[in-house]
């Protein structure tokens, strides 16, 4: 028998249709197929955006691995995409938030959509042997490998990259993970989707930092989720203001993309409906996490990504944003007696926002007994604001 081929003269397109079938009945949302081969023009697009430096602290995309499966299993014949939707609507936070409230992004308010998906398409991969009747060597891929998914979602048909760089689904939108099985079978391709964009900008003109480039071209040193996840240290000032609430992530340029609006609820994976606490984070407690709670929090949640001093530091921006005096104490408490110098400098920040005489007090009374330069720098720039 051929290396790829089925066996008893199974058709690759048969095939392929069958394995659709299969994946959609282990709750993938979308299942498409792309035969093995280079990414050659998102390694140039890939490169251009690297030598610009859009990428910040992420090194992690460095490299032309990304842009060729063959890397991650030399003996692939296709790449199957899959799509596994998160959906919107259910544990929608409310129109306005509560005062010390914040926001996670949708796709980690429920499980880590890592291990979900890796077993799933592990299931995938048992069944595409079982259909077409032999051993098959197979590798299973979450957004953790190395690879351009997106692209690879635009070559097996997913949907299309929009300007927001984010795949579109046409009748699904944007709100689902993306996931890879590479396998040494032969299946035929699917067809690719046109784009849809049109001259439509809503979600270039929406984004609070500006961190589009262009379209097609996001500047990451910019965006939320980058900010909120990816970097570690002190977030810059000028960019402070536009993060309002997000404490993990951002869903702006996703939630005013027409392909997102629905009269009603886009039904996402059981699997990933929003855990308690998590539509709406309590700033405060997020502030005071101590080392047990982050354990908890993190505990089989996409929110692993970050450290507790990250998560601490984001909702003091968030809290800072706010303006409601009730993140005073909580934020006073933070400068005093944090042991990151990281947190208190934020948590500085946030009181010279706020700008009350409650605030303005606790900036007096940590001045000049801060050991840390970042984070003394910050008070008096805070004592400024204040007295503006």
């Amino acid at each position: 028998m051929e290396p790829g081929a089925a066996a008893g003269g199974v058709q690759p397109a048969e095939l392929a249709d069958a394995i659709r079938d299969a994946a959609l009945a282990l709750g993938f949302a979308r299942v498409g197929f792309a035969p093995i081969e280079p990414f050659s023009d998102a390694a140039a697009a890939l490169d251009r955006w690297l030598a610009a430096g859009h990428q910040g602290e992420m090194g992690f995309m460095a490299g032309s691995t990304r842009a060729d499966p063959r890397e991650l299993l030399p003996q692939a014949r296709t790449l199957i995409v899959v799509a596994l939707a998160y959906g919107r609507g259910a544990g929608e936070p409310r129109d306005e938030l509560l005062p010390l409230s914040g926001l996670v992004a949708r796709y980690a308010r429920g499980d880590d959509y890592h291990s979900l998906m890796k077993d799933r398409l592990r299931t995938l991969a048992d069944r595409c042997a079982e259909l077409s009747g032999r051993t098959l060597l197979a590798r299973p891929c979450v957004d953790t490998a190395p690879l351009l998914e997106r692209e690879a979602a635009r070559r097996a048909g997913i949907g299309f990259t929009a300007k927001n760089t984010m795949t579109i689904a046409p009748g699904l939108g944007s709100f689902f993970v993306l996931g890879e099985l590479l396998i040494d079978l032969e299946l035929a391709p699917s067809a690719p989707v046109a784009s849809g964009c049109g001259s439509c900008r809503s979600c270039l003109d929406a984004c609070p930092t500006g961190a589009f480039v262009d379209a097609y071209t996001l500047d990451a040193r910019r965006c939320i989720s980058y900010l909120t996840i990816e970097l570690t240290g002190p977030v810059p000032r000028h960019l402070r203001p536009a993060i309002g609430r997000w404490v993990f992530g951002c869903d702006i340029c996703q939630e005013v993309c027409p392909y997102n609006q629905s009269s009603r609820a886009r039904a996402g994976d059981p699997a990933l409906l929003p855990r308690s606490g998590l539509s709406e984070v309590d700033l405060s407690a997020l502030l005071e996490l101590t080392a047990s709670g982050y354990r908890r929090l993190r505990r089989r949640s996409a929110i692993l990504r970050v450290n507790r001093l990250q998560l601490q530091r984001n909702a003091a921006i968030a809290l800072g944003n706010s303006r409601s005096p009730l993140a005073v104490a909580p934020l006073a408490q933070a400068l005093g007696s944090n042991p990151s110098a990281l947190v208190r400098g934020h948590a500085a920040w946030a009181l010279g926002r706020i700008g009350n005489e409650p605030a303005r007090d606790a900036l007096q009374a940590a001045a000049g007994h801060e050991p840390d330069a970042f984070a003394a720098a910050e008070i008096e720039l805070a004592k400024a604001e204040c007295s503006c």
